[in-house]
């Protein structure tokens, strides 16, 4: 669980960009800070992959945002039971306006409540605003461990990749080594892990599957 002092600030910091994104721009992508719904169902496409059951599963949604996955889940999945959560109260806020009927599922935190069959977590890794890099990737890792611990039979996740154009990164962003996180989840999580990286966008994808 996410225990560093130094944890806290930054998800104060996170918050409250985030909140100012949708105050911006409302429940749009461009409201969680992606530029457009193509890309957004493009990164859902990968997540997703990381769902073996047809029937009924259960799934967590770390930084649910305004419920766009939910949204997305509802058009692919006759079953399942969802829960969001997210440290932006202005994001649960807005997904509890959008899903009047399942508002309560959505929470304003950043562990979820419950073990799911599978949990995702999509553009949490990639703002870092400015913060050190070092303890960004510690950040990253605790977080992982969260999902790992909620999540019955895996998990999936996306991060910006250190393979980026040199003249398009920016600095309050987080490019992380797809290398380096295969080989953490593989070594602490499962056998059975992905690395997604072919699917056109600056970013990848790793889905980890346990037995």
């Amino acid at each position: 669980m996410i225990q560093n002092p130094s944890f806290n600030s930054i998800q104060k910091k996170v918050a409250s960009y985030y909140s100012g994104k949708i105050g911006k721009y409302g429940s749009t992508p461009l409201g969680v800070d992606w530029n457009s719904w193509e890309s957004q169902k493009t990164r859902f496409d990968q997540l997703t992959r990381v769902i073996q059951k047809m029937d009924f599963f259960s799934i967590n949604d770390l930084g649910c945002g305004y419920g766009a996955f939910l949204e997305y889940l509802k058009s692919r999945y006759q079953s399942f039971s969802y829960e969001g959560y997210d440290i932006s109260d202005s994001m649960i806020s807005a997904a509890r306006s959008k899903y009047f009927t399942e508002k309560e599922n959505f929470k304003n935190t950043y562990s979820p409540s419950r073990v799911a069959d599978y949990s995702i977590a999509s553009g949490i890794f990639s703002v870092c605003l400015d913060i050190d890099k070092v303890l960004w990737e510690s950040y990253l890792y605790d977080y992982l461990d969260i999902l790992n611990s909620h999540s019955r039979h895996g998990f999936a996740f996306n991060c910006l990749t250190s393979y980026s154009d040199r003249e398009k990164m920016k600095n309050y962003l987080f490019y992380a080594d797809p290398c380096k996180i295969f080989s953490h989840c593989k070594e602490r999580y499962s056998h059975e892990v992905a690395l997604l990286h072919d699917y056109g966008l600056y970013e990848f994808t790793i889905i980890v599957r346990k037995s």
